[in-house]
């Protein structure tokens, strides 16, 4: 049997594309907002659905579809869930190998042209905003 935690073998830090299968840890936190207790860590694997750029602030979003996981609150197969990539990226990422690499340099090149355009229309409202 294949153990999908150890398929995620490429750093992807910073740089995850929709079609990816990534591998990710987060803290988890109880308790109420605004004194949260640390519960500990847990491990997601999942593939990235989609991911968007806020038209406001830019944050990158991921929409992800949870292949596994393991750890405090393991979150169940098959659940759909959205991460901020700054969460995502935190503590680093890994990420499968695509059949065709070719095939993920071309998504890559298209959110990083997303990215640039988002950044400008930023940029570009708070010039006027001044």
């Amino acid at each position: 049997m294949i153990d999908i935690f150890n398929t995620c073998q490429i750093d992807c830090s910073g740089d995850a594309c929709a079609g990816d299968v990534i591998l990710f840890e987060e803290g988890v936190f109880g308790g109420s907002r605004f004194n949260p207790t640390f519960l500990g860590k847990r491990r997601i694997v999942a593939r990235i659905l989609k991911d968007s750029y806020g038209a406001k602030s830019q944050q990158h979003t991921f929409s992800l579809s949870v292949l596994a996981s393991d750890g405090v609150d393991a979150l169940n197969v098959g659940k759909k869930t959205i991460r901020k990539g700054r969460n995502i990226y935190r503590n680093g990422t890994k990420r499968q190998a695509w059949q065709n690499e070719a095939d993920r340099r071309v998504v890559i090149r298209d959110k990083h042209m997303r990215g640039d355009a988002a950044r400008a229309a930023r940029d570009e409202r708070r010039l006027t905003e001044v």
